[in-house]
């Protein structure tokens, strides 16, 4: 079967297509087959080796995809080695998902789908009539965020992204208007996965009891040391977030990933899915992203003679 393969570290130039034995499900796994695989900002982090030890080596990435298992079920299923056409799942893992859903909109709903629902509602712990700034409004998450903040009762969403065309996407998907550092008002949520000086901006403009919650460092700059003596001047509070514990208990994955789907298919929540690769053309699809040149979800789609 094809994968996609590195096994050494250095960026997304060491992904190469590979040709690998096909897997073998074990007693509590199923075989999918792979109808499209999603692309998170965290692979990124796996081909640099900020995520992995060298130990792991040779590594095919990729921890969701959207496929058929033997019996004809379509499913949504949290994967190790996902970049391939064939993958071995956890039956515990596999979400079975309506055929009118599209790949790329089911793929938005997992990794990133999740992490906004819980920045906003476990992190952030978002009150009704608050206001709220999504850094990123454009990306898969907060595209995402942008639209269940709304969801949720939010007064205010504010969006921040890098362009204009992504600025246009954010106030599309329902953010009130776009903002930039000072804001004119200062907000009770901030969603940041940039780091660097915007963080840093972003907690100056918490308003009190305000709520800034990080979960990444797309800058890759370093993470900002927060002092607790400002905090304590500023009346607010700085959160982490990461999603990998949070899977550990399944309440967290099943009760929102279902409110999800059903939000998707009633027309009140739109995944941005504008961008596809083939499977082989992986490296492309890491460049283009970490240059901030896709919007919403990234897939990978396997082409099959």
């Amino acid at each position: 079967m094809l994968a996609i393969q590195f096994d050494h570290f250095g960026g997304p130039e060491v992904l190469a297509p590979v040709e690998l034995p096909a897997p073998v499900a074990g007693p509590d796994e199923v075989l999918i087959t792979v109808e499209a695989a999603g692309v998170n900002f965290a692979d990124t982090h796996q081909t640099d080796g900020s995520y992995l030890s060298a130990d792991l080596l040779p590594y095919v990435p990729g921890n969701e995809i959207v496929g058929h298992t033997p019996d004809g079920r379509r499913v949504l299923a949290r994967v190790s080695h996902g970049y391939a056409e064939l993958v071995a799942a956890k039956k515990s893992h596999v979400f079975d998902i309506p055929p009118e859903l599209d790949a790329g909109q089911a793929l938005a709903l997992l990794t990133q789908g999740l992490t906004a629902w819980h920045l906003l509602r476990s992190a952030a712990r978002l009150a009704p009539g608050e206001t709220v700034v999504v850094h990123s409004a454009a990306g898969g998450v907060g595209s995402l965020a942008v639209q269940l903040a709304r969801e949720f009762g939010a007064a205010r969403v504010l969006a921040q992204a890098s362009s204009p065309a992504k600025i246009q996407l954010a106030l599309d998907l329902g953010a009130d208007a776009v903002v930039t550092y000072p804001l004119e008002q200062k907000a009770d949520v901030i969603l940041d996965a940039v780091g660097g000086e915007l963080f840093d901006q972003a907690l100056a403009s918490l308003a009190s009891f305000g709520r800034l919650v990080t979960y990444g460092n797309a800058s890759r700059s370093g993470f900002t040391p927060v002092d607790p003596a400002r905090l304590s001047r500023l009346n607010a509070s700085v959160a982490g977030f990461w999603l990998r514990p949070a899977l550990a208990n399944p309440s967290a994955v099943t009760t929102p990933l279902k409110a999800m789907i059903d939000l998707v298919v009633r027309g009140r929540l739109r995944p941005v899915a504008h961008h596809s690769y083939p499977l082989a053309e992986a490296r492309c699809a890491h460049v283009d992203l970490l240059a901030r040149r896709t919007v919403g979800k990234v897939i990978l789609l396997p082409q099959r003679g």
